[in-house]
């Protein structure tokens, strides 16, 4: 999971950058700010891998700040001024959204944060995950997975031309050991691979033959995705 601090001046913006992150379910949003001080304090002592970094601030400007920091940090900037986007990016940005701006934008922001941070952090060529199941460690190729469903604290694993495979864990933690955005939750109860994905019709996910309906909470990120393809 990606640990992230938010740095704004303006108390509602940070509202808004908690709420979004309360909805993504592989980013830990640990404390927000509105004085730079306190934040660099905050992250001499506990490094993060995302800053949500303002840019106009009375005190200090955004870029200045990341320029300072003491350790290497991902960060996606967040401003109501567009003529600041191409120094933003000379610095390495992972990524600016312009305020105000839409769940789906921050989502896709957020996404390519967990793309790098995977790519930082796990072996690249690694194409499956190993799931305790039936006393034994089973190894499952990403590529294989049709869907995934959630119920309670086990999951099923729909698995191409094998068995289902049923495991303690809930879709929370599951999420968090698949490549995204390679993987998308659509429903309190359903993960699924895009490259599964056979249509979308009226809401529903076809997949092998299976049925899966997209939940109103997760419609505005899922069609962002599937509109990028």
């Amino acid at each position: 999971m990606i640990k992230a601090i938010a740095l704004d001046d303006e108390p509602p913006a940070l509202d808004i950058l908690q709420s979004f992150c309360d909805k993504i379910e592989y980013v830990d949003l640990q404390k927000t700010f509105t004085k730079s001080d306190e934040a660099f304090k905050y992250l001499k002592k506990y490094p993060v891998d995302l800053l949500f970094l303002d840019i106009n601030m009375p005190s200090i400007s955004g870029i200045d700040f990341f320029k300072n920091l003491p350790h290497k940090t991902m960060v996606i900037f967040t401003t109501a001024y567009s003529e600041y986007a191409v120094e933003g990016f000379t610095l390495s940005a992972t990524d600016y959204i312009l305020k105000p701006f839409s769940f789906s934008r921050f989502q896709q922001a957020v996404e390519k944060a967990f793309s790098q941070w995977k790519l930082q952090n796990q072996n690249p060529e690694q194409r499956y995950l190993f799931i305790r199941a039936d006393y034994s460690l089973i190894k499952i190729l990403f590529s294989d997975i049709l869907y995934i469903e959630g119920l309670d604290d086990y999951l099923k694993i729909h698995i191409q031309n094998q068995k289902t495979i049923v495991a303690r864990m809930t879709l929370k933690t599951m999420l968090q050991k698949l490549p995204v955005p390679e993987f998308i939750r659509v429903h309190r109860s359903f993960i699924v691979p895009i490259s599964k994905i056979e249509k979308v019709r009226n809401k529903i996910i076809y997949i092998n033959q299976e049925e899966i309906p997209v939940s109103a909470s997760y419609e505005s990120a899922f069609f962002a995705v599937i509109n990028k393809e």
